[in-house]
Parts: structure tokens; C-alpha cells; sequence
């Protein structure tokens, strides 16, 4: 084998590794085809915030119930939400970002968090989103049995996700809209907000500690 054709295929493998160690994507640095990060929605009031809501720092990503790197990926922002985010620096906002093209029961899943969310507040919220992750992939004939073991009332989730089109799924649309509008091409599509800052865009799963250190160097840039 020639030295140059050796080089370009060593290289395509690495290009290859990276994108698959990425969750599926390409980093951020390769850019995005489409959207502008700038035109994340800020944090409000009516978002699923996991830490201080008034952290310096906030992670907002947009995800998937049944994707496989989403569900990695949470299992990093929670340690760092637990550890980082300890002293009310850093806090998680989760946005719906269901992959109807890829995964049938995406859009269902989005509706059923966010009835969840409805009926039991903040926190009823993201200890659902643990239990979709968790037992990935979720018949949706299973919701009523989740909601119940977080201790939702079965039959208040039921009257709301008989009639989720009419109330959720306008925050669904409004969630997607603004992850294509960011520039999202997949999930987890995530970005970091500091006052003052741009966003910062984590396109893919990254792992624990490639995130404790994006974090450590975005408290370090806030102070």
C-alpha cells in the first residue's frame, strides 16, 4: 500500500471513530449546516429545570426518549448536575425534541412526559424522563404503570394524555422548531448558556469527564 493511501484511510478511521465517540454527530467545530445557536429560547419559567433555576450556567438540551446516546448522555448530566451543580452553579434544562422520522413512539413519549409534568410539577417531570431512559424502549401501553410508580395518579395522567394533542403538543412543536432553528441535526443536540456569552453547542453524546471539563472551563470564563 502506498504511504499517502495509507494516511487518507488512517484518517477516514479516525474521522469515523470521533464521529461514533460523538454519539452519532460531528463535533461542533465542523459546524452545522443550517441554524444559528443564537436563537436558543432562553430559559424561562415553563422549562424542565433540573439544579438551581438561577445557576450561572445552564445546560439545555434537546432530546429524545428513545434515543441510545440520549439516554448515555443523561446519565452524565446528571453526575454533573449532582456534582458540578452542587452549589447552584450549573443546572439542566431538558426541551422535547422527539425524532418522529427515526423513532414511532417518539412524539407519544414527549406527550406523556410533558402530561406527567402537567399533572405533577417539576419533579414528577424528570423522574419520568429517568424511568423512559431507563427501560428504553417503553410500550406506551406501559405510561399509566410508570406514572403510578413515581406516584402520579394514573387516571389524571389518562385525562390528560387522551386529549395531549390539544394541550402539549403546541409546546412539543414550539421545543423541535427551536432545536432546528439552533441548529440541530440529531439528538442530544445540547447547548451551554452563560450571561453575556454566546451559546456554546455540544453536538453529540459526550462522555462524563469531556463534560465536567467543558463546564469547568465555562464556570472558570463566567467568574
Amino acid at each position: 500500500m502506498k504511504p499517502f493511501v495509507a494516511i487518507i484511510i488512517a484518517g477516514v478511521i479516525v474521522a469515523f471513530a470521533l464521529y461514533f465517540s460523538m454519539g452519532g454527530h460531528w463535533p461542533s467545530f465542523f459546524g452545522t449546516p443550517h441554524g444559528n445557536p443564537s436563537l436558543v429560547r432562553p430559559v424561562g419559567a415553563d422549562d424542565h429545570i433540573l439544579g438551581n433555576p438561577a445557576a450561572p450556567v445552564m445546560i439545555v438540551e434537546y432530546a429524545d426518549f428513545d434515543c441510545e446516546y440520549c439516554k448515555g448522555f443523561s446519565d452524565s448530566l446528571h453526575q454533573v448536575v449532582a456534582n458540578a451543580g452542587a452549589k447552584g452553579q450549573v443546572a439542566w434544562v431538558y426541551r422535547e425534541f422527539p425524532l418522529t422520522e427515526l423513532h414511532e413512539n417518539a412524539l407519544a413519549h414527549a406527550r406523556a412526559a410533558e402530561c406527567v409534568a402537567q399533572v405533577a410539577g417539576n419533579d414528577a417531570f424528570w423522574a419520568f424522563a429517568d424511568l423512559l431512559f431507563a427501560e428504553q424502549p417503553v410500550n406506551p401501553s406501559r405510561y399509566g404503570e410508570l406514572a403510578q410508580k413515581i406516584g402520579v395518579s394514573s387516571d389524571a395522567f389518562a385525562t390528560c394524555y387522551a386529549d395531549a394533542a390539544n394541550q402539549v403538543d403546541a409546546r412539543i412543536k414550539a421545543d423541535r422548531k427551536n432545536a432546528l432553528d439552533a441548529g440541530a441535526s440529531g439528538t442530544p443536540y445540547t447547548l451551554i448558556l452563560t450571561k453575556g456569552r454566546l451559546p456554546l453547542v455540544i453536538d453529540g453524546a459526550y462522555s462524563y469527564d469531556a463534560l465536567t471539563q467543558v463546564v469547568t472551563d465555562t464556570l472558570a470564563g463566567a467568574r
